[in-house]
């Protein structure tokens, strides 16, 4: 238990570093060569990489064949199929809530201007898979491709050794009606979506979270690729939990420890304003702890993470929005009052019954969410996110001749005859 405010400014500052964020200077050296060699290299380059990164052998196929799609919905017992066609249903429903539809106006007579909204053409989804596959990002992210319409959607995850690709996976992958499925994770995946290989197709825009590796190579490929884009830096998972003097420990260590056991990188945080519930979450984490497959990757990410006194609920909040957490629970007998002065948090868990747990699987909220404190500035992923907008205007005589008379003279304060001559030669006015 750390007294927030007995820390310094500064010190403050250190407590809320990312760990990931801490060790970029490292990574960006590794995943610019992986960049490098993929571009020039290809599909030997990927094969290479995942010998290297995950044991599988040189000549394993990059992508998953309609047979391995057939084996692994035979593999799946039906308690799991239910469960993630239940978990597809409900992410289903609320991103068919979120299609755009387009705008058409005139903004004055004779001028018709829209604002109309169009699918990308080809999109990456890239699916961590490193310590555990995560079928629940197939569905976060294949779900809304699928609405969307793409044409293209390649989703790439990383499998170990000899091993088949989980059958979860591509059972989600069926049901989102993806078919093309890469075999490669890391960078070297971002990589093969970014420039594309022999094999793997170019997309126009990469989705989906990662360890620093993944998130660094994201951000290097937007900047060097023209034309792609990416979701967001979406790395390593955190959260934090705001918890009154009555809020339960073991529901608050649950909580912690469901997000710690992502990987040693992630970052677990509370804020309570009780020691006596800090006291009974350090209890319940030790216990917890004892029986979590998980425990060395949980022990690893709570060396990162800290437990808070701090003065009051509403400080809480404060910290928070400094910090921007990834998921925000709020463990709170009442809290309405706190929730309009939340911000920078890419998602909310409402309540003692509302763990992390329900947005990351099932509830219909996406678990795709900025983290390193870019909520700040990026939302939690929706189904806009897989369109384009753009606009369309269309002007009549009459209209223009109205219209000129805001036109020639913001040309002319501008220096731009030419923009003003090709409204006056339309009017059949002298240049």
């Amino acid at each position: 238990m750390i007294d927030w405010n007995t820390l310094s400014p500064a010190a403050q500052k250190v407590m809320l570093q990312r760990p990931a964020v801490s060790a970029a200077d490292d990574v960006r050296p590794v995943c610019e060569e992986i960049l490098k060699r993929v571009q020039s290299d290809g599909d030997s380059a990927l094969r290479d990489y995942a010998n290297r990164f995950d044991g599988r052998a040189t000549d394993a196929p990059l992508l998953c064949s309609d047979l391995d799609f057939a084996d692994a919905e035979q593999a799946l017992d039906t308690e799991l199929k239910d469960a993630i066609k239940q978990a597809y249903n409900n992410i289903r429903r609320f991103h068919l809530a979120q299609v755009p539809k387009n705008i058409s106006l005139s903004t004055q007579p004779g001028v018709a201007c829209e604002l109309r909204y169009q699918a990308i053409d080809a999109v990456g989804i890239y699916v961590p898979g490193g310590s555990a596959p995560l079928p629940s990002s197939v569905l976060m992210q294949g779900v809304l491709a699928q609405i969307s319409g793409a044409q293209t959607v390649v989703l790439a995850t990383p499998v170990k050794g000899d091993a088949a690709i989980a059958p979860a996976i591509l059972y989600a992958a069926s049901l989102c009606g993806i078919k093309q499925v890469l075999q490669i994770g890391g960078a070297p995946a971002i990589a093969a979506l970014a420039y594309g290989t022999e094999t793997v197709p170019q997309v126009n825009k990469i989705f989906g979270p990662g360890n620093a590796y993944v998130t660094m190579a994201k951000q290097l490929c937007a900047q060097q690729v023209p034309g792609l884009a990416i979701d967001m830096p979406a790395g390593p998972s955190e959260l934090l939990v705001i918890a009154d003097a009555r809020a339960n420990g073991e529901f608050i260590a649950a909580d912690l420890l469901s997000q710690a056991e992502h990987g040693p990188d992630s970052q677990v945080i509370l804020l309570s304003d009780s020691a006596e519930v800090i006291a009974a979450t350090e209890k319940a984490l030790a216990e917890q702890l004892k029986t979590l497959p998980r425990a060395q990757i949980a022990k690893a990410a709570l060396e990162n993470s800290a437990l808070f006194k701090v003065q009051s609920i509403a400080q809480a909040v404060e910290v928070s929005n400094l910090y921007g957490p990834e998921h925000l629970i709020l463990q709170l007998g009442e809290s309405a009052e706190f929730l309009p002065k939340i911000k920078n948090v890419g998602s909310i868990f409402v309540g003692d019954y509302t763990p992390e747990s329900a947005g990351d699987y099932a509830s219909g909220t996406n678990h795709v969410l900025p983290t390193y404190g870019y909520s700040k500035v990026y939302s939690s992923l929706s189904l806009l996110d897989f369109y384009r907008t753009y606009t369309v205007q269309t002007v009549t005589k009459s209209g223009l001749a109205d219209l000129a008379k805001a036109i020639i003279p913001m040309a002319a304060a501008e220096g731009l005859d030419a923009h003003a001559n090709a409204v006056r030669i339309r009017l059949g006015e002298k240049q």
